[in-house]
């Protein structure tokens, strides 16, 4: 009996404390999520959004980790997760009149994307099942 394991390796990029609201970037990511890594960098860069930028950073930080580290190529990554979460709010003081005081929340966010290689050999053999006349591996 043969078994087949899957292989599952995904690489990822992680940005923190963002400093835009995870409303403004969640528009931006839904257009990208489930696309080619060469589809979403045109689509990042063509796009009016000041939330593209640093999304473009981390998805070029995400495949380069993956072709550096891992060895994957380029025109078959896929972008398999993309999300946003709500940061820690930075708390700003501004003048006000009378000697008063106003307080300015600028909110920050969290974009995780994770990247996966979708290629021919996506099932591989484990070591222990060799081809030997002790150890044959049955059709």
């Amino acid at each position: 009996m043969t078994r087949i394991i899957k292989k599952k390796v995904r690489v990822s990029a992680l940005g923190q404390h963002i400093c835009m609201s995870a409303h403004k970037a969640r528009r931006v990511i839904d257009q990208i999520r489930g696309r080619f890594y060469e589809e979403s960098l045109m689509i990042l860069e063509l796009m009016p959004y000041r939330a593209c930028y640093p999304i473009l950073k981390l998805v070029y930080s995400a495949a380069a980790n993956g072709i550096h580290n891992l060895g994957f190529n380029e025109a078959s990554l896929v972008i398999i997760k993309a999300e946003v979460n709500e940061g820690t709010a930075s708390k700003r003081l501004k003048p006000r009149a009378r000697g008063r005081n106003y307080l300015i929340k600028r909110p920050t966010c969290h974009i995780t994307i994770v990247l996966r290689e979708i290629s021919l050999d996506e099932y591989v053999y484990p070591d222990y099942l060799t081809y030997s006349k002790k150890n044959r591996i049955e059709k």
